[in-house]
């Protein structure tokens, strides 16, 4: 149940970011002189249509028998899809010189055209940041953006969950379930907090403050030596903190949003580095070189996920962990629309974008034909692509 209620919440949660975006190409293609053909909440076929009249502004529900028909004016639809959304422009190609048409507006006005999805995807990330930095932020990242000045933490000690036999921990009277509320005085929240402690003053002596039910208590820990295989002995396990902040809430948004982007666009980066490097050391004669792009191709496999790995693995946990992760991830999953459409691959908004303004530097005509031809091709490499992750997904999935 909690698996079906996930994939429902991730559709629900995919369609209304990606209709965002394509409402960001809507109204900076109204705002820009280009007639919008239709737009649609999810993909055909159609389950309801209003066509808006032109001279009276009123809208008429479309009959199904007109489906195909061309219509004067805006057409809004409801399709059957769940997947999305779309903005259908008038004269889409660069080509077109008809008034009115994509292809027809000066090049300033294709750029804002192209790019306000991207800019609307942003901006949904920078809002819903906003919203969970006053509610509750969930904290995923040791170095998660906060104004230092503005924000306070809630979050339940840190939990010990094993404890080695004949250890440092053991042997000071540390047990399964403790609390560690402070380590020499200092207050610890997160489990890497601790083991980093642990690192500096490996071999010398460490006062614990330890919660056990509703007993608070010290325990002197003489920890094991650097070169030792555990310094304390025991599994740490994190509950997940939350800041708080107030003033700041805005900042925050605006400041989490561009560290997202950042740590987004490293990953597509290192990514397309292990891919690049794990298909060249293939053809290597050496067997440790072979073996190091082997496993260089794995990272990538396993750093991927699709549709599949999104909806039906990632929305079921967070969901499950409450309103405000599930409110991070859909943070987080507009932030990297916006990040994937502005990549240089004609099929995306940005490619298109790169591709109009190559033709306009080389002073040649980007016809319709080649337009096309570069576009479908993009397209079907994505597809080919999607296909590849969506396998990959799949068998993490029964894995």
């Amino acid at each position: 149940m909690d698996i079906f209620v996930g994939v429902i919440v991730g559709l629900l949660v995919l369609m209304i970011l990606v209709t965002l975006h394509e409402f960001g190409h809507f109204i900076m293609a109204r705002r820009n002189g280009v007639r919008v053909l239709e737009f649609g909440i999810g993909f055909p076929p159609r389950a309801i249509a209003w066509v808006k009249n032109p001279k009276t502004k009123k809208w008429k529900r479309i009959d199904k028998k007109d489906y195909g028909k061309p219509q004067e004016g805006l057409i809004f639809s409801l399709n059957y899809l769940p997947i999305g959304g779309f903005c259908q422009m008038d004269g889409e190609s660069d080509a077109e010189t008809r008034k009115g048409t994509f292809g027809s507006v000066s090049l300033w006005k294709k750029t804002k055209i192209l790019f306000g999805g991207v800019a609307m995807n942003w901006l949904a990330g920078i809002i819903i940041f906003t919203i969970l930095a006053w509610t509750g932020m969930p904290t995923f990242l040791d170095d998660q953006f906060t104004i230092k000045e503005d924000v306070s933490y809630n979050s339940v000690p840190v939990r010990v969950g094993v404890v080695a036999e004949d250890s440092p921990a053991e042997r000071a009277g540390i047990k399964v379930d403790d609390r560690i509320l402070r380590v020499d005085g200092t207050e610890m929240l997160w489990s890497s907090e601790i083991i980093d402690y642990n690192k500096a003053h490996a071999g010398g002596e460490v006062t614990y403050t330890i919660l056990r039910g509703e007993e608070e208590f010290d325990t002197v820990v003489t920890l094991n030596e650097k070169d030792s295989d555990y310094l304390l002995g025991v599994a740490l396990e994190s509950n997940q903190k939350m800041s708080y902040s107030t003033w700041s809430a805005p900042l925050v948004g605006v400041g989490l949003t561009a560290q997202m982007t950042a740590q987004t666009f490293q990953g597509i980066g290192d990514l397309v580095w292990n891919l690049v490097r794990g298909v060249g050391s293939l053809f290597s004669f050496d067997s440790n070189v072979r073996e190091s792009g082997q496993q260089a191709i794995s990272q990538v496999g396993d750093s991927v996920s699709g549709p599949v790995g999104i909806i039906g693995v990632l929305f079921p946990a967070f969901t499950s962990a409450g309103p405000a992760n599930l409110a991070f991830l859909a943070g987080l999953i507009s932030v990297s629309l916006a990040c994937m459409n502005v990549l240089p691959i004609p099929a995306l908004d940005g490619g298109r974008w790169l591709l109009i303004v190559i033709y306009r530097l080389r002073r040649k005509k980007l016809t319709k034909e080649i337009e096309e031809k570069i576009v479908s091709r993009a397209f079907i490499v994505l597809l080919t692509l999607m296909l590849i992750v969506t396998v990959l997904d799949i068998m993490r999935f029964f894995r």
